[in-house]
């Protein structure tokens, strides 16, 4: 049994094959899938698919690079969705200084007005960090995130960063980039990741592991993420699977 923490099988990409795709993934031992659902777009999408299967779960937030679009109003929004029973997490969230879409000062009051939507219903978090490293820990450590922990999604940050973040409660996800050659810092991240915090994903349609790298990821290619972690942590593929999936069951609240 594998569960894939972060996947986008709403996006465009799987219009032309998505039950079949869903199905598959489930059919390999993919028993449990979190699709993001991130702005005015892919929240409703991803509510669709939650209703469609009983074992995806969703998590709905406001991306930073979409930080822009937020309007008055989709605060309260993603708050009454998190009331719906397979509504897990807020996500993803956080920062992204990679793109120039939305100003640094909009992305920095969009998270810290959903962290503080977290606090306040007891609610895990999803982080999206990309080149943000400092302002990320930062601002979590200011808006005291300790208090709901969640997810540092893609975690591509050093070991360093990785302390800081697991200090706070977070779990550390993984995913494509393990597999890659060159990816040297996730790897050696990931070896010193304690077990009970570790977690796997696939960010499909985006990050396909090796061998497929360079075409269209989905969640059935967590299992190959699993074996790359498996490997880095010298265990089983089984012990992986499962110590991983019980870690995001207990996060989620999923029983």
């Amino acid at each position: 049994m594998l569960f894939d923490t972060h996947t986008h099988l709403d996006s465009k990409d799987f219009d032309k094959d998505r039950q079949e795709i869903i199905q598959n993934a489930y059919d390999s031992g993919v028993t449990r899938m979190v699709n993001v659902g991130f702005d005015r777009e892919t929240i409703p999408t991803t509510m669709k698919l939650v209703e469609e299967y009983d074992f995806i779960y969703a998590a709905v937030g406001w991306h930073p690079v979409e930080a822009i679009t937020m309007q008055p109003g989709d605060l309260e929004w993603i708050a009454s969705l998190c009331s719906h029973e397979k509504v897990v997490a807020i996500g993803e969230i956080g920062l992204d200084y990679h793109w120039d879409k939305s100003p640094k000062d909009v992305q920095h009051r969009v998270l810290r007005e959903q962290i503080g939507l977290a606090r306040d219903i007891h609610m895990p978090i999803v982080i999206h960090n990309r080149d943000a490293h400092e302002d990320i820990v930062r601002i979590l450590r200011e808006e005291k995130a300790s208090e709901v922990g969640g997810i540092m999604h893609s975690f591509s940050g050093s070991w360093e960063t990785a302390k800081m973040c697991l200090d706070m409660g977070f779990h550390l996800s993984f995913g494509g980039p393990i597999t890659f050659k060159n990816a040297k810092q996730p790897k050696e991240v990931l070896k010193q990741v304690p077990m009970d915090r570790l977690l796997l994903e696939t960010d499909s349609p985006y990050l396909t592991p090796h061998p497929y790298r360079g075409k269209r990821n989905n969640s059935g290619y967590v299992r190959l993420v699993a074996e790359a972690a498996a490997e880095l942590k010298g265990v089983s593929l089984e012990e992986i699977s499962e110590i991983t999936t019980k870690n995001a069951l207990a996060l989620f609240g999923i029983r």
